[in-house]
């Protein structure tokens, strides 16, 4: 069934993963989407300073670049939200390249990128 309503929270899996965050304490998160191999950091000037730092660490670790949110992109994501509301580190990990849906033979090479994310974000936390 699709919904005729549409705003932030309306989808379950949102609802979801907003639900699930309210429950614990994270100090860190990341978000995946899939397109361009870069890590965004900020959301407008919510950044706690040593967001910078981290992400230029995740950025090393997986070679993917640190950059700033495009204008176009902000103001919609899980990490956008949690930067907003908790004022912790959040990124959003754009993992691959190419036309969506990814081909599943990129696993191996977006896995290998991002194996140093996930161990480094760990221990940070």
């Amino acid at each position: 069934m699709i919904s005729s309503v549409s705003g932030p929270l309306t989808e379950p899996e949102s609802l979801a993963l907003y639900n699930f965050t309210l429950r614990h304490n994270f100090k860190l998160i990341l978000a995946y989407h899939t397109q361009g191999k870069e890590i965004y950091w900020q959301f407008q000037n919510y950044a706690p300073p040593e967001a910078l730092s981290i992400g230029r660490k995740l950025a090393n670790s997986s070679g993917y670049r640190l950059a700033n949110v495009p204008y176009n992109s902000s103001f919609a994501g899980y990490k956008d939200w949690f930067l907003q509301e908790y004022r912790k580190p959040g990124y959003t990990i754009e993992a691959g390249l190419g036309e969506n849906p990814l081909p599943v033979s990129q696993f191996d090479e977006i896995y290998a990128d991002n194996l140093g994310i996930l161990v480094l974000s760990s221990i940070l936390t």
